[in-house]
């Protein structure tokens, strides 16, 4: 189901590609990334369109080196009024298409300012009937049984461009180098990646936890790799666990862009993480990703494996579980998942299913992804 006009209406028709497309996808890093599938859904289809994007700032670097975009349009969370009217200005009506792909009012509105044709995602029912009307076209969104990547993919549909389901990273030949030089000769050890801090707490597992399974992965060989962003709080989180784990452990927290960290994942034979933009980079990658999850729900927000057909979620709601290259190993309780944030419902609040989820079977989930993606 779709509302106003029909597909060819919006987009130009599919036997005439629009000349130029503005996605617009304004929230977190791991949002943007999961944007990629249908920007390339979008490049395949029309190869000569200039596809751009809208993000806010601090979440560009996911597209930096993307081959499928043209440009990236940087807008603060939070910019002052004059110089968001400047902003709006510059985009006024300069994209044949604008897509949203979220539903709230920035990003709607952006949609219908930037572009002669717009269409978004938006609520069916309820209050915000404004913003469907302000769209050409726009297409019930789903918040609890679609996946983001299938839910953003909808968006193809609706302009009538087959699904590519490939979410895209990339990085430049400077931050390969950036990579080969903090690895240094590192003989023949495989590398595992750990991503140990969140963004926010509401997702965190127990340092100790954390220490268990880095001895664990060494004992077996694995060169150690901590990532991480430049963040004071995350950068002393990380600092402290590194140094507390096994001889000749990396510490790339606050070191790297990107790019940069999603190349160093790219090494890995194993990577292990909570629900963070990072753990979706590895998944992408075809990495063996163990993905850590408590309140999270998997089947809207789990990571995306590589190789995943594009019309189908890769995730059951409860229980821990593979697809492809990834195990998702949820934290027990009978309120699992609850789609909320934290125990005492903010993201400062730590979750008890995360903090109960015991080493033994994220180290068990390890053992059985590598015998799957090695057999």
């Amino acid at each position: 189901m779709t509302g106003a006009r029909p597909a060819d209406a919006a987009a130009g028709g599919a036997a005439s590609p629009p000349l130029s497309v503005l996605v617009v996808v304004t929230r977190r890093i791991g949002d943007v990334l999961l944007a990629t599938p249908l920007i390339r859904s979008l490049k395949l289809a029309w190869p000569q369109t200039a596809v751009d994007a809208l993000v806010f700032s601090g979440t560009e670097g996911v597209l930096a080196a993307n081959p499928d975009v043209r440009r990236v349009h940087v807008v603060p969370a939070r910019p002052g009024p004059l110089r968001h009217v400047a902003f709006l200005l510059r985009l006024l009506r300069r994209y044949d298409v604008a897509l949203s792909l979220q539903t709230g009012d920035r990003p709607t509105l952006y949609a219908f300012i930037a572009g002669r044709r717009s269409i978004g995602l938006q609520i069916a029912a309820g209050k915000g009937g404004w913003k469907r009307l302000l769209l050409d076209r726009w297409v019930p969104f789903d918040n609890v049984n679609t996946h983001t990547v299938c839910m953003h993919l909808a968006l193809a549909d609706a302009l009538g461009v087959p699904r590519c389901g490939d979410v895209v990273a990339a990085w430049s030949a400077e931050e390969e180098h950036q990579v080969d030089a903090l690895l240094g000769p590192n003989g023949s050890r495989p590398i595992a990646v750990l991503h140990t801090f969140p963004k926010f707490r509401y997702k965190m597992w127990r340092p100790e936890a954390w220490l268990e399974i880095a001895r664990w992965i060494a004992a077996r060989g694995f060169r150690l790799a901590l990532t991480g962003s430049g963040d004071a709080d995350e950068l002393a989180y990380v600092g402290a666990l590194a140094r507390a784990m096994p001889e000749g452990a990396i510490n790339a927290a606050g070191k790297l862009t990107l790019g940069a960290s999603a190349c160093l994942v790219s090494r890995a034979r194993i990577f292990v993480g909570p629900d963070t933009a990072m753990t979706h980079v590895a998944a992408a990658l075809g990495v063996p990703t163990a993905a850590l999850y408590g309140p999270t729900n998997p089947v809207k927000w789990g990571p995306w494996p590589r190789g995943q057909p594009p019309g189908a979620n890769p995730w059951r709601r409860c229980g821990s579980q593979q697809a492809g290259n990834v195990i998702l190993l949820q934290g027990p309780g009978a309120c699992v998942p609850c789609h909320l944030e934290g125990c005492d419902r903010h993201i400062d609040s730590f979750s008890d299913c995360l903090l109960d989820l015991p080493p033994a079977s994220v180290i068990a989930g390890i053992e059985r992804l590598l015998e799957s993606v090695t057999a």
